[in-house]
């Protein structure tokens, strides 16, 4: 018989949950700030030319809305998302692997798809283990996200800082590398109680998709986080146009994730109902971009991107926490794989918008993004009482 001082106690199998998390999603997004800032570098170096770099960038948004939820109800259903995170990293370094042995388009785009369909619900699923961690140990979900944002730029910076150093055909190795990294990391991870509940399970998803209220939460996070496309894609070359130089755009993108850590940080302390804090996300990306778009002063500019915790720290703190009071425990990862696929969905769509908007009104594309923004926090505010009269509940079953 185990000793009485070798017992875990609740203490202590919480921590070790909370720890584990914080490493896999460090490992993670770690991945992710390499991979989005310099696989473009890497395949323009392999001699790939812009129109296939154009197709191959765009399979991630592609996957998030086919595969993804494929698969994450899929983990879901077979009680198997702590499971499913350990193949999808184990697949993703070994896809990247792959990818890093071959030159030509066709491949490339072949094995790059195989890959992001592994790779894609690694995020998704992530999000619903954590979720029902904060279920079952009364946990907060900022504090256990904020390291895979500070990951995400120390990721970024220490590439940035290897580009000088390596040759660029060699890019794809820093990604492997840390993909073996996200997979060690997957070995610490605790498993969790069986939610298992005895539902029809292939009437699960039809009834989650059927709730409006889970609608008015997805979709208007979607729209506000769909909102920053522009940031995304054309701030650094506006900004290069505008006279700014290279290293303070880069501080001034890492002054928004510091500020995105600073809201993972606080949000235990807020007392907000998450529907408000969903709004508020959504009308500061409304001035953000709404003073974006007239070209502020320098100083003005670094304040604006303090506004990122808002924007989109605030905007992921009360969607996760809406989700969690919304989705039981054993639909937790089928409602992450529609939340996924219904941002990637919209991100990929007006991605691919703003690209011919910007073309003719440069700047003023914030305008459309503001626009976005104003509607899903006139959607999120519309639904909240609904959302607080009615939270999902576990004795309820959804």
């Amino acid at each position: 018989m185990q000793p009485e001082s070798q017992i875990p106690t609740q203490a202590t199998v919480k921590r070790r949950f909370a720890v584990s998390l914080a490493v896999f999603y460090s490992a993670v997004f770690a991945v992710s700030g390499t991979h989005l800032p310099f696989f473009p570098v890497w395949l323009k170096a392999i001699g790939i030319d812009a129109s296939w770099i154009g197709l191959i960038n765009a399979l991630p948004a592609i996957t998030r809305f086919t595969t993804l939820p494929q698969i994450t109800a899929f983990a879901e259903k077979r009680q198997a998302i702590r499971t499913a995170m350990m193949v999808s990293v184990l697949a993703t370094a070994i896809g990247f692997v792959t990818v890093g042995l071959q030159h030509q388009p066709l491949a490339l785009f072949l094995i790059y798809a195989l890959t992001c369909a592994m790779w894609t619900p690694t995020t998704p699923l992530t999000d619903a283990y954590a979720l029902r961690g904060v279920a079952r140990y009364g946990l907060d979900y900022g504090p256990l996200r904020l390291w895979g944002s500070a990951a995400f730029a120390a990721g970024s910076l220490a590439c940035g800082y290897l580009v000088d150093i390596i040759a660029a055909r060699d890019l794809i190795w820093v990604i492997v590398a840390w993909a073996v990294v996200a997979v060690a990391a997957s070995l610490l991870l605790q498993p969790l109680d069986d939610v298992r509940r005895k539902t029809a399970e292939t009437h699960a998803g039809k009834a989650l998709l059927r709730d409006g209220g889970f609608w008015a939460v997805i979709a208007s996070a979607a729209l506000i986080q769909g909102s920053h496309v522009a940031y995304y894609t054309f701030s650094a070359i506006n900004w290069q146009q505008h006279g700014i130089s290279g290293l303070t755009i880069a501080g001034l993108w890492t002054l928004g994730v510091i500020a995105e850590i600073v809201v993972f940080a606080l949000s235990p302390r807020f007392s907000l109902h998450p529907s408000t804090l969903i709004a508020i996300g959504g009308l500061s990306a409304v001035v953000r971009w709404i003073v974006t778009a007239n070209e502020p002063p320098l100083a003005l500019l670094a304040v604006v991107q303090l506004g990122h915790g808002l924007t989109f720290g605030m905007t992921i703190v009360g969607t996760m926490n809406l989700l969690v009071q919304r989705v039981p425990s054993h639909q937790i990862a089928r409602g992450q794989g529609y939340y996924a696929a219904c941002s990637g969905l919209l991100g990929a769509a007006t991605s691919i918008a703003s690209g011919a908007i910007y073309a003719r009104i440069g700047d003023g594309l914030y305008y459309v993004m503001a626009a976005m923004a104003a509607a899903g926090a006139f959607l999120i505010w519309s639904a909240r009482h609904r959302l607080i009269a009615h939270p999902q509940s576990e004795e309820s079953g959804g």
